[in-house]
């Protein structure tokens, strides 16, 4: 083609994407008065995980592309974050320090426009948002490669917080240090969870050199920043963050390595379409026990999608389950106030030592 018609055709194409940009000015603006609306009609909570979560579906399902579904999502999200913001400003409490996971987690659920609050253990997450010091919190609870975290459920059990919410992260875990290559190596830092990650990994490639669990990743980037010879087990952002060299990327030993985290609040989110239900129990001290206790789900056709068993805690003597017993936390797909589940739950509660419902929440989009 001749390079005027080319240039002609480019003038042409970059008048429609700015007139295309103005009129999405327009709509997003119009679109955060109508959510200012929305909260003016409104009363207390304003963030509702149920209504983000069916707009998220719809986008995905109405997406034309060439746009997959989850750059729009994300797009989306960062729009519903914003007007959000105008109204009612979120504070989230996440697993710190800065350049976690679990920050990365927090940031594709609620998107940029919340503050983010870092706290050093997982406790201090559950108690921030018990006490109402944040809006909501962000903790990791399972991961694809290394199973459950289980403080995570012990808190759950033993504290009166809500989940509303869960979100799926893919993990690359990279290691990164100050120095630029892997013999100048003598220890390693990382989170336990993400060393059992990438012990297939370090065992080939760094074999003998010792390593230290650390609360969390970023951690182990911070400290590898300020001490020689150390390196760290952590995401990208904690290498930006930290300024260190990636030695090596990707090196979790399974190749689709995710972790799930809940959204932690003191309220329940409102059915979706598409729910689960999360709760905890006990089975009665008596032979089939177990299997009388899981019938219901059966009798109600309720899918179960999770079960996990936990010892329980000194705690759990106040819902009647002594030492040396079990407790046991399961995921069911709907909401409790289907009326399936709902009659499941009622009819299992009857043949439990006890039942905690944790939350029902909308499942985790892309």
């Amino acid at each position: 083609m001749d390079k005027s018609l080319e240039e002609a055709e480019l003038h042409k194409l970059r008048d429609g994407i700015d007139a295309i940009d103005s009129e999405l000015l327009r709509l997003i603006s119009e679109r955060a008065k109508l959510a200012q609306r929305v909260g003016e009609i409104k009363h207390g909570n304003i963030y509702r995980p149920e209504r983000e979560a069916q707009v998220l579906r719809r986008v995905a399902e109405a997406n034309p592309g060439p746009l997959p579904n989850e750059a729009v999502q994300r797009i989306s999200r960062e729009i519903m974050s914003a007007c959000l913001a105008l109204e009612q400003p979120l504070n989230i409490a996440y697993l710190g320090p800065a350049g976690t996971f679990s920050e990365s987690a927090a940031r594709k659920h609620f998107g940029s426009a919340p503050t983010l609050s870092p706290y050093p253990a997982i406790d201090d997450v559950f108690r921030a948002v018990e006490a109402g010091n944040v809006s909501y919190a962000v903790v990791p609870v399972e991961n694809s490669t290394e199973g459950a975290i289980g403080r995570t459920l012990d808190l759950l059990f033993g504290l009166p917080v809500k989940i509303c919410g869960e979100v799926n992260l893919r993990v690359h875990q990279n290691l990164m240090s100050n120095e630029t290559s892997l013999g100048a190596i003598t220890n390693i830092f990382g989170h336990a969870q993400s060393l059992a990650q990438c012990h297939e990994w370090l065992n080939r490639s760094l074999p003998g050199i010792s390593r230290t669990s650390l609360a969390s990743n970023a951690e182990g980037a911070r400290l590898a920043s300020q001490q020689a010879g150390t390196a760290a087990i952590a995401g990208e952002g904690a290498a930006t963050r930290y300024g260190l060299n990636i030695l090596a990327a990707n090196i979790e030993d399974e190749p689709n390595n995710t972790t799930r985290f809940l959204i932690l609040g003191q309220h329940d989110a409102g059915p979706s379409g598409h729910d689960k239900t999360s709760f905890v129990c006990s089975a009665q001290n008596r032979p089939g026990a177990m299997h009388d206790l899981l019938a219901p789900l059966a009798t109600h056709g309720v899918s179960m999608t999770k079960f996990e068993s936990r010892p329980a805690r000194s705690w759990s003597s106040n819902f009647g389950a002594g030492q040396w017993e079990y407790v046991f936390f399961v995921d069911i797909e709907g909401h409790q106030n289907d009326a399936a589940v709902a009659s499941a739950l009622t009819e299992l509660s009857n043949r439990a030592g006890f039942v905690k419902i944790l939350g029902s929440y909308p499942v985790a989009a892309l």
